[in-house]
């Protein structure tokens, strides 16, 4: 556990777990929205199955969450920002490359970094979305999820999603003021002759029930060396810690997905 100050004065908390004898592999880990580093991979099983393949994982947690420096400005939770960041904590380390692994509002950040430095991204994994994140955004949807962060009653809010997410959040004492700002931040469209230029393998995993993120084939079919898997039985919350989500990953890692279009799990 630590943290350090990006060259824009922003303070960033993380974890950087060496496995004793020394690291085969080195993975960064970007977690969702209103989550955070212990909470999107810790508490899940993460960090534990990582560390027992011998590798150095990095947890960070992304500026508006958990530990790390509160904004309460959109402007200030840009994509580009968000990469930035995450790279900023790479340099730190010293790591030069990275399989880089982010889930729902993480696979964003993540496919950033790849698009900003695909010389430093080893693998690529975007987990909890599909072919839904490269369709616009529904119209009002920041403004509903903002209402949601900043509502004196959370029973009152009608959208399950939103409803679970302002829970969650509460639940893990995160600053709803940060997340609705963050929630109001404009970005560009997704760059998709980028990602079609791509060079390293991608592998995009959701659960087959998660609604919100559409069919992973249909986004690995953006990418040259994409490989999209659907977790049977799993909707977006359950995914993450599913034991099914660990193996594809890991298979992926070892190279063992290699026709990925032709069956699911």
């Amino acid at each position: 556990m630590g943290s350090f100050t990006t060259a824009d004065g922003v303070t960033l908390a993380f974890d950087d777990i060496q496995p004793p004898g020394g690291a085969e592999r080195t993975i960064l880990l970007l977690h969702g929205y209103a989550s955070n580093r212990n909470e999107g991979w810790r508490r899940t099983g993460w960090y534990t199955a990582f560390e027992r393949r011998r590798m150095r994982v990095i947890g960070l947690d992304q500026r508006g969450h958990g530990e790390s420096q509160k904004f309460h400005e959109p402007e200030a939770y840009t994509r580009a920002n968000l990469a930035k960041d995450a790279l900023a904590l790479l340099d730190h380390l010293g790591v030069h490359r990275a399989d880089v692994f982010g889930y729902s509002m993480g696979t964003r950040t993540a496919l950033q970094v790849a698009l900003d430095a695909p010389d430093r991204v080893s693998n690529l994994i975007l987990g909890g979305v599909g072919g839904k994140m490269l369709e616009p955004a529904p119209p009002g949807r920041g403004a509903s999820i903002v209402e949601a962060m900043l509502a004196d009653d959370p029973e009152t809010i009608e959208n399950p999603m939103q409803r679970s997410f302002r829970y969650f959040a509460d639940e893990q004492g995160e600053d709803r003021k940060a997340l609705a700002a963050f929630a109001q931040t404009q970005n560009p469209p997704l760059d998709v002759g980028a990602m079609g230029a791509l060079p390293m393998p991608v592998l995009i995993v959701a659960g087959q029930r998660d609604d919100s993120a559409g069919d992973p084939e249909d986004l690995a079919r953006a990418f040259p060396h994409g490989k999209g898997v659907s977790v049977v039985g799993c909707d977006h919350f359950s995914a993450i810690p599913h034991a099914l989500t660990k193996a594809t990953v890991f298979d992926f890692l070892d190279g063992l997905l290699d026709d990925p279009f032709e069956g699911r799990f």
